[in-house]
């Protein structure tokens, strides 16, 4: 769903200026979900020519694809822990599709945010 220049973005804020709507209005929402969840210390940024966020190592990202949005949860261990939760979306080994028009709830974003903040505190524990 992106669109313009061929180079990648140099920034999340770019990256969303290349998503026509409705996409970029729902993943909008959902990056505000993940910054009023993740510490004061995370940072954002292009990984991979998406948005991606950061917190003592890669949190989750999420894209804009023509027939879908992501939210690129990069871990297995917590799609696992939340398959009730996501069952009524297109999954994979760490990735959630939802329609471009429709960005999962806030609280299950919250959820799977707060999980992987928990998984790379304790990853960085040992």
């Amino acid at each position: 769903m992106r669109t313009g220049g061929s180079s990648a973005p140099k920034s999340v804020d770019e990256y969303l200026e290349r998503v026509s709507e409705p996409a970029r209005s729902t993943l909008n929402k959902v990056r505000a979900v993940i910054r009023a969840a993740v510490p004061e210390e995370s940072t954002e940024g292009i990984s991979y020519g998406i948005p991606m966020f950061k917190y003592k190592g890669v949190l989750m990202g999420l894209g804009a694809f023509p027939d879908h949005c992501s939210l690129f949860v990069t871990s297995p261990a917590v799609m696992v822990e939340f398959k009730s939760e996501l069952k009524k979306y297109s999954t994979s080994k760490g990735t959630i599709h939802f329609p471009v028009d429709k960005p999962p709830p806030a609280a299950l974003v919250k959820k799977l945010v707060k999980a992987r903040i928990a998984e790379n505190e304790e990853r960085k524990k040992r």
